[in-house]
């Protein structure tokens, strides 16, 4: 079991660590890959032609700008894409959002959000619990933590209140 991840440069790195924090936190291998769709178009390929015969489940791919690089790859291969807008332009992304979001008919990309690299990751670990109940049960245990941390919060929130 193992999702392969890509960026189109290495500035794209600190949108990504979330999701590569989470995978390992879920026990998911992962595939790191800096290439570009624009200067290594070859690379590209091999990356995304091979993901399957590598073990890949899922690819997440995440460009700015024109935001070539998630729908290449999904050219490339039937594999689940799912891809992430960086903002690393003037316009804060939605360039790679639109870009992304926009994919012609009949080569589809699951699009996050903005630098959505997080829920990308839970995303694709959806995805593979569809027939693993291991992975499941540690998606209902990570809600949970969720629910507990928000209760918590709310009660900071509510003694700070209190003392008004």
């Amino acid at each position: 079991m193992k999702i392969a991840i890509i960026m189109g440069s290495d500035s794209d790195l600190p949108v990504l660590e979330p999701a590569v924090r989470l995978l390992t936190e879920f026990q998911i291998a992962t595939e790191v890959v800096v290439a570009s769709a624009h200067r290594t178009p070859a690379k590209v390929q091999q990356f995304a032609a091979g993901a399957r015969e590598r073990g890949v489940k899922a690819i997440i791919a995440a460009a700015g700008a024109a935001a070539h690089l998630p729908g290449v790859i999904a050219s490339y291969t039937t594999l689940p894409v799912i891809g992430v807008p960086v903002n690393s332009t003037s316009v804060g992304g939605l360039d790679a959002l639109l870009s992304i979001v926009q994919m012609p008919s009949g080569i589809p990309v699951a699009t996050m959000a903005i630098n959505g690299a997080k829920n990308a990751a839970l995303f694709a670990i959806h995805m593979l619990a569809v027939d693993n109940p291991e992975l499941e049960a540690k998606l209902q245990a990570y809600r949970r933590q969720m629910a507990e941390e928000v209760e918590s919060k709310a009660n900071t929130v509510q003694q700070k209140l209190n003392k008004l």
